[in-house]
């Protein structure tokens, strides 16, 4: 399907709007970057390729501990040595390698428990111990260091910086059960059992004494119905953060959360209907109540998009709309004080039309105008700094833990 010109010239020209002088005020480092998963671990190096011409600064992808595409399928010997047999870290190689030659960071979101963890009860539970996944946290810190060597063929990789612990714990597809009844009222269980995922998970990364690790926690969904007694439960964020801290998460570097849009009609600047929930419209609810709970943290927003319609009849907006709706949300996150990245979801339409068609390029791989909306975007982070062998910086020594 080919965009007229028309349409394509009426969406740069919104977008050069919103980021008049002025817009930019605010989080002078925000991150401007894409989440995509599924592109990013097929290992095309094309895929890339367009990552690197929109000019992206930050790449997330899942980094599966268990599961089919997971690191850890057998259990290891050491779980915190990087080079312990068991580990399969080859399609993740790739990954960095890609990026790095497009000066691209990646952030790692570690996900899914292997079967040999929670004895085979499913990747979205938790694990029976979670020493098993501070170990793993560590060893993958320590093997994107910028220092380590693959034995194989003596290549350095390039260092990972930014960790995300899990992914959506507030939904079933982060954490199940949600819910639980203990002497007859009902516990946050998901929150009480993510405590413990994001502690390991920060406690991993930081023991490794490594410069410039962050580590995010939460990774919200915008919404959740808090009813234990319906088929799929879920929890809204702020009960959620609450939940968390009263379950003993100790701290984080940062706060993710994924404040999508609840219909077609709904601006980046509008307020949610539900008093529950929490987009990027009243982002300020969720920043007000991770001060008051863990200290001026920073934020980062790890998903972020609008559906295109076609071929989404439901949540779908115009090509045109789009593009202007992610100039918008751009513009509100980089005049926040607190915000230090916002990632758009994703690359490319899903084939599946009961899929995500929040792409900047349609199924069949025509750009749409937000790919040239997003490509404009200012960028005032940060550079990634890059030493004389392409890659990496200097770190402390590394030793694995025992068993």
């Amino acid at each position: 399907m080919s965009l007229p010109r028309s349409a394509f010239l009426a969406a740069v020209l919104a977008v050069l709007a919103a980021l008049a002088p002025g817009a930019a005020s605010g989080s002078r480092g925000l991150q401007v970057g894409l989440t995509d998963h599924a592109a990013a671990l097929n290992a095309d190096p094309k895929f890339f390729t367009t990552v690197g011409q929109l000019h992206a600064e930050v790449l997330r992808v899942n980094l599966y501990w268990g599961g089919p595409l997971g690191v850890s399928r057998r259990r290891p010997v050491n779980g915190a040595d990087p080079g312990d047999p068991s580990y399969d870290w080859r399609r993740y190689d790739r990954l960095v390698l890609n990026a790095a030659r497009q000066r691209i960071r990646i952030a790692f979101s570690i996900f899914a428990t292997p079967a040999w963890a929670n004895r085979g009860r499913g990747r979205n539970r938790p694990p029976d111990n979670p020493v098993h996944l501070e170990k793993f946290a560590y060893a993958a810190a320590a093997r994107y260091s910028g220092t380590w060597q693959r034995r194989e063929d003596d290549a350095r990789l390039p260092p990972v910086r930014l960790w995300i612990a899990w992914n959506e714990p507030n939904l079933n597809l982060g954490l199940v059960p949600q819910f639980r009844k203990v002497n007859g009222k009902w516990r946050i269980q998901s929150a009480r059992d993510y405590a413990k995922i994001c502690n390991a998970i920060y406690d991993g990364v930081h023991v490794t004494g490594l410069s410039g690790q962050r580590v995010a926690c939460g990774v919200t969904a915008p919404r959740g119905n808090n009813a234990p007694n319906q088929r799929r439960p879920s929890v809204s964020p702020v009960a959620f953060l609450r939940a968390m801290k009263r379950y003993g998460v100790r701290t984080f570097d940062a706060y993710a959360h994924q404040p999508y849009y609840g219909g077609p009609r709904e601006t980046p600047s509008t307020p949610p209907r539900a008093r529950t929930a929490v987009t990027l419209g009243n982002i300020d609810v969720l920043v007000k109540e991770v001060t008051r709970l863990f200290g001026p943290r920073r934020i980062w927003l790890t998903e972020y998009g609008y559906q295109t319609r076609p071929p989404d009849l439901t949540f779908g907006v115009s090509f045109v709309q789009q593009a202007r709706y992610l100039a918008q949300a751009y513009a509100i996150a980089r005049a926040h004080p607190r915000i230090d990245m916002l990632l758009w979801f994703l690359l490319r339409d899903e084939d599946r039309l009961d899929g995500w068609q929040s792409g900047l390029v349609t199924a069949n791989g025509k750009r749409k105008p937000s790919f040239e909306a997003f490509r404009r975007m200012p960028r005032l982070a940060e550079p990634f700094v890059f030493d004389d062998d392409g890659y990496g910086y200097s770190s402390l020594p590394l030793a694995f833990p025992g068993v």
